[in-house]
């Protein structure tokens, strides 16, 4: 089995011929030109210095730990914050540089939920909650719930990602045509 992250999971569930041409073909995107990308590298290195000792006692944190990278079977990745909650229950805290319009983005879900499975894998304790930290809006915070079909959907994820790169299963395109306009493998894809 491959070691997956949960960018492969988003990018998958994004269009399944990104994890083939990236991973099979081994043609890069290269992300690190985004310049989003890379501010949001940098704040995470910030954060980490800042926020060592507070604790978010209004949602009920007992307990935290900084930048943990967590593994299972199928799936690897670093979580900004692992907390602890009064309640028993543990739940993932990602930091976004992005402002907070209403709406959150179906990528963060898909990161939270896989940082639930990893935690609750790790840890063995329930994940019910995660929560987003939006940068560019005064550091709101806001509070998911988490269930079984949501950690169900990235397990899904993972083992058909797992089928495109151990058999070089060329996959079906997004039915959201819209997403190729930007697309990065726009011009070796045939649609």
């Amino acid at each position: 089995m491959i070691s997956l992250t949960p960018s492969h999971i988003i990018e998958y569930l994004y269009c399944p011929r990104y994890t083939y041409f990236e991973y099979v073909l081994r043609i890069p995107q290269q992300e690190e030109k985004y310049y989003k990308v890379q501010r949001g590298r940098d704040l995470h290195l910030q954060r980490a210095r800042q926020n060592v000792a507070y604790l978010r006692k209004r949602i009920g944190v007992v307990d935290k730990k900084l930048d943990q990278y967590l593994t299972n079977d199928l799936l690897r990745g670093e979580v900004d914050e692992v907390l602890w909650l009064k309640d028993g229950s543990m739940a993932p805290l990602d930091y976004k540089f992005a402002e907070y319009k209403n709406r959150v983005f179906e990528t963060y879900l898909t990161q939270l939920y896989c940082y639930s499975w990893l935690i609750a894998k790790n840890f063995n304790k329930p994940v019910n909650r995660g929560f987003l930290v939006y940068t560019r809006s005064k550091n709101k915070l806001i509070e998911l719930q988490i269930n079984s079909n949501h950690i169900a959907q990235v397990k899904k994820a993972s083992k058909e990602i797992q089928e495109i790169l151990i058999k070089n299963k060329f996959p079906k395109a997004t039915k959201y045509k819209r997403r190729c306009v930007n697309c990065t493998y726009r011009n070796v894809c045939v649609k």
